[in-house]
C-alpha cells in the first residue's frame, strides 16, 4: 500500500485531492496536513512514499517544507502544488529537488500520471538501495587487524576521488573485494562496475573484449559489439590480473587513459568514455617491466594509488572473525544451523599455513561445516582441514 501525504492549507483542495486519489486506487493510503508545520511534524514521525505539497501556505511555505524534507528524508519524492502565480517558484523547486509540480485546480489526468510516475520511481529507488545493500554485504571486508585496518583507511580516503588504483597481493587475498569497496564508496556507485579477468581471456581476443569490434573486423565478428570500456561508461572498470594483458592491449589501454577515448577493433572512429580504472595483479609489475612484458608508462598511469592486500599469514588475528563470518554465511546457504568452533579448533586454524589465503579458509570452513561434528573440534580440523 502506498502512503501519500497531502500538505495543503485550502480544505477544499485537500478534499478534492483525497477523493481523486482514493477513488483512483484502493491501494493509496492518503494522509493530510493543513500547513507546513503540521506536515513536518507528521513526516518526522511517519514514513511516506510520496508527498504532495502546496507552495503558498501560512507558518511554513512549500519551499521551506521541501528543503526540510530533503535534509531528513531525501528519498521521498515531493510534488509541489502551485497556484497560477506560483509557476516560476514551482519551476525553481525542481532545482531544489522537487519531483514535479501540478497546477491548481488539479487536472485529473495530470495529477494521476504524476502520482503514478513518482510512486514507480520511488519503488525503483528503494529496490536499487536494497540491491546495493545486498551487493555490499556480498563484498563485506571482515577483520580488525592493523594490516586490514590500514587497507580500509586507504579505501575511505581514495574511494571518493577519481584516482586510479592498483591493487596487489597474493591469490585469494581479496583483491576483488577491495575493488568493489572502492566502487561502492565512490561517487560512481550508481553507475556500472564492469569486471574483466585479463588472465582468462585469450590474448588474441582481449582487445575485442575491452574495446569492442565492428562487423567484419575478424572471422567471427558477424556484428558490431561494444567493449567493456563502453559498458563501464559512467562507472568503474576493474581489470583483474592486468599483468597478463598483451603489450598490444596495454598500448590501447594507455591511450584510453590518456584521451578518455577508445576505438573498436576494425574501426578508426573514436568513442568517448568516462570510466574510472581500477586494476589488480598478483605479479611483480616492476619485474615484468624489466623483462619487457609490461609497459612502464602504463604502470605509472595505473599505480597512482597502490593498495597491497595482506596475506592471511600477516593477519592471523582476523581468523576467528573470518571463521564466524563464513560459518554464518555458509550455514544460511546450506539451510543448516550455524556450527560453533571450539577454541582449540580456532587456535589450530590460526596456526595453519594458508597458502590459498581467504579463499582457502572459506573452502575449509565449508568442508568442516558439512563433514564435522555438531561443534567443530580440534580433531575435525586435523581430519578435514589438512591438504
Amino acid at each position: 500500500m502506498s502512503r501519500i501525504l497531502i500538505i495543503e492549507d485550502e480544505a477544499a483542495i485537500r478534499r478534492v485531492l483525497i477523493k481523486i486519489l482514493t477513488e483512483e486506487n484502493k491501494g493509496y493510503e492518503v494522509f493530510e496536513a493543513e500547513d507546513g508545520v503540521s506536515g513536518m511534524e507528521i513526516i518526522k514521525k511517519e514514513d511516506f512514499d510520496l508527498i504532495l505539497c502546496d507552495i503558498k501556505m501560512p507558518k511554513m511555505d512549500g519551499v521551506e517544507v521541501l528543503e526540510a524534507v530533503k535534509k531528513i528524508k531525501p528519498e521521498i519524492p515531493i510534488v509541489m502544488i502551485s497556484g497560477h502565480g506560483d509557476l516560476d517558484t514551482a519551476v525553481n523547486t525542481m532545482r531544489l529537488g522537487a519531483f514535479d509540480y501540478i497546477s491548481k485546480p488539479p487536472d485529473l489526468n495530470r495529477l494521476l500520471n504524476t502520482v503514478r510516475i513518482a510512486l514507480d520511481t520511488q519503488e525503483l529507488v528503494i529496490e536499487n538501495a536494497r540491491l546495493k545493500k545486498k551487493v555490499s554485504k556480498n563484498y563485506e571486508m571482515v577483520g580488525e587487524s592493523p594490516a586490514i585496518e590500514m587497507v580500509k583507511e586507504i579505501i575511505e580516503k581514495v574511494a571518493p576521488t577519481e584516482a586510479r588504483v592498483l591493487i596487489t597481493g597474493a591469490n585469494g587475498t581479496g583483491k576483488e573485494l577491495v575493488a568493489h569497496w572502492l566502487h561502492q564508496k565512490s561517487d560512481r556507485s550508481s553507475g556500472p562496475m564492469i569486471e574483466v579477468n585479463c588472465a582468462a581471456i585469450p590474448s588474441e581476443l582481449i582487445e575485442s573484449e575491452l574495446f569492442g569490434h565492428v562487423k567484419g573486423a575478424f572471422t567471427s565478428a558477424n556484428k558490431d559489439r561494444a567493449g567493456k570500456f563502453e559498458a563501464a561508461n559512467g562507472g568503474t572498470i576493474f581489470l583483474d590480473e592486468v599483468g597478463d594483458m598483451s603489450l598490444s592491449a596495454q598500448a590501447k589501454v594507455l591511450r584510453a587513459l590518456q584521451e578518455n577515448r577508445v576505438q573498436r577493433v576494425g574501426s578508426d572512429k573514436d568513442i568517448k568514455v568516462d570510466v574510472r580504472v581500477i586494476t589488480a595483479t598478483n605479479k611483480d609489475l616492476k619485474k615484468e617491466i624489466e623483462e619487457g612484458r609490461f609497459r612502464e608508462d602504463l604502470y605509472h598511469r595505473l599505480a597512482v594509488i597502490l593498495i597491497k592486500v595482506p596475506s592471511l599469514k600477516d593477519r592471523r588475528e582476523d581468523i576467528p572473525l573470518l571463521v564466524d563470518y563464513f560459518s554464518e554465511r555458509i550455514s544460511k546457504e546450506h539451510g543448516t544451523t550455524q556450527k560453533k568452533f571450539s577454541s582449540k579448533a580456532i587456535k589450530l586454524l590460526q596456526e595453519y599455513d594458508w597458502t590459498g589465503n581467504i579463499r582457502e579458509l572459506r573452502n575449509v570452513v565449508e568442508r568442516l561445516i558439512i563433514l564435522g561434528g555438531k561443534e567443530i573440534s580440534e580433531e575435525d580440523v586435523k581430519l578435514f582441514a589438512s591438504k
